[in-house]
């Protein structure tokens, strides 16, 4: 995750953005900000969750099945999305719903 931070008065009025995986920058109590301390006060603070829009509902996680497939089959799918315009994802989805719908 890229943060964007601004830069102090004396620096510069324009903004900057900012790795925390490289960068070290620490908050006022001397802990290191990283990307999972800034996601985490975002959730907690302004109810914010990072990442692509919810296929569940607002301001719910969608949650992930992750599966190990052969690399034939990942290259035929990607080769289909891209000849379809569509994202992998979106094809995995419509492929198990059709799938557990017949079963």
């Amino acid at each position: 995750m890229v943060a964007k931070a601004k830069l102090n008065k004396k620096s510069s009025a324009r903004s900057r953005y900012v790795d925390l995986e490289h960068e070290i920058i620490l908050d006022r109590n001397g802990k290191r900000v990283t990307s999972a301390y800034v996601e985490r006060i975002l959730k907690k603070d302004l109810g914010v969750i990072i990442g692509r829009p919810s296929l569940t509902g607002p301001k719910i996680h969608s949650p992930e099945i992750k599966a190990r497939v052969p690399k034939k089959l990942k290259v035929a799918l990607e080769r289909e999305a891209k000849r379809r315009g569509e994202t992998a994802s979106s094809i995995i989805r419509e492929a198990l719903e059709k799938y557990l719908k017949s079963a």
